[in-house]
C-alpha cells in the first residue's frame, strides 16, 4: 500500500476485516498493510478504545452489536473522520452562547456536539442517542439537553412519528443538519424514508439551516431528499470538494465554508 498510509483510512480496513470474518490477526495485517507491528497494535487500541473491537493476544475480535444488522454509526465512525473533525471546528464558530441548535443524528453531528464543550448556556435539541450521550457527558456550563422521543434506528436515530410530532413544537436559532449527500437537482438527501421525515420536521424548527457534508458526499444522491439546496444558509464541507462542487453549491446555497483538513500520515 506504500509507505505513507493515513492512521484513520488503515483503521477503516482493519474494522472492515475484522467484521467481515469475526477477527484480526497483528502478523496478518503487517503483512498485508505493509506497516509495523506496532502501528498495528496502536490501530487496534484506537479501535478497541472506541468499543469497535475487542483484542485478544495477537489480535481482535468484532464486537457484535446493533451494528452488525446495518452498517451503523460506529462503522461510519472510522470514515472520513479528519474531514468530520475539520468540519467541526468551523460550525462550532457558528455557535453562539445562549441560544436553541438542533443536531440531527450521524457521526459528522456527533463530532459537532464534542466540539461544542467551550460554548455556554446551549439548549440543544436531538433525535440522536449517541449525541445526546456525548453531550450530557460534557462539562460545559448552563446546558440543557432535550432528546427527541421515537423508534430508535439500528444507528441509534430516533424517527417517526413521534419524533415528528416533538420536533414540530420547537423553535430553534440553527439547525446542523448531516445529510447522506447532495447533489445539484435532489438536494440534501438520505437513503432512509422515516429518517428523512424527522430530519425534515428538525430543519423545519430552526430559523437557519446548516448543513454539515464532507467532500464525499457531493454527487451521491440518497431516495429522499431532505431539503433542497437552496434551503441551506450554510454548507460546511472540507478541502476536497472540487471545483464543479464548489461553483453550484456557492450558487444556490447563502454560504459555503470550506474547512481545511490536517491529515496525519504516519511514515513506518
Amino acid at each position: 500500500m506504500g509507505a505513507m498510509v493515513l492512521a484513520r483510512q488503515r483503521q477503516a480496513m482493519i474494522l472492515e476485516e475484522a467484521r467481515r470474518t469475526g477477527a484480526v490477526r497483528v502478523s496478518d495485517l503487517v503483512s498485508r498493510l505493509g506497516v509495523s507491528d506496532m502501528t498495528i497494535r496502536r490501530d487496534l487500541d484506537v479501535l478497541a478504545g472506541r468499543g469497535l473491537v475487542e483484542k485478544v493476544y495477537g489480535g481482535a475480535t468484532a464486537v457484535v452489536g446493533p451494528s452488525t444488522e446495518e452498517p451503523g454509526f460506529e462503522a461510519k465512525s472510522v470514515r472520513q473522520q479528519a474531514q468530520k473533525e475539520a468540519i467541526a471546528s468551523v460550525a462550532a464558530e457558528l455557535v453562539q452562547p445562549g441560544t436553541a441548535i438542533g443536531l440531527s443524528a450521524g457521526t459528522t453531528t456527533w463530532t459537532l456536539a464534542r466540539a461544542l464543550d467551550g460554548v455556554p448556556g446551549l439548549t440543544i435539541v436531538t433525535n440522536s442517542i449517541h449525541v445526546a450521550d456525548v453531550l450530557r457527558a460534557s462539562s460545559a456550563p448552563d446546558r440543557t439537553v432535550v432528546l427527541t422521543g421515537g423508534v430508535r434506528t439500528p444507528s441509534d436515530a430516533l424517527v417517526g412519528p413521534v419524533a415528528v410530532h416533538s420536533l414540530r413544537r420547537l423553535h430553534l436559532d440553527q439547525v446542523f443538519l448531516g445529510v447522506h449527500g447532495m447533489a445539484e437537482g435532489p438536494g440534501f438527501t438520505t437513503p432512509n424514508l422515516t429518517e428523512s421525515e424527522t430530519d425534515r420536521a428538525l430543519v423545519e424548527s430552526g430559523r437557519r439551516l446548516v448543513v454539515l457534508a464532507d467532500s464525499s458526499k457531493w454527487g451521491v444522491v440518497g431516495i429522499s431528499t431532505i431539503a433542497e439546496l437552496d434551503e441551506a444558509h450554510v454548507v460546511v464541507s472540507d478541502d476536497g470538494l472540487g471545483e464543479a462542487a464548489r461553483d453550484v453549491l456557492a450558487e444556490h446555497v447563502g454560504e459555503l465554508k470550506v474547512a481545511p483538513v490536517n491529515e496525519d500520515t504516519e511514515e513506518e
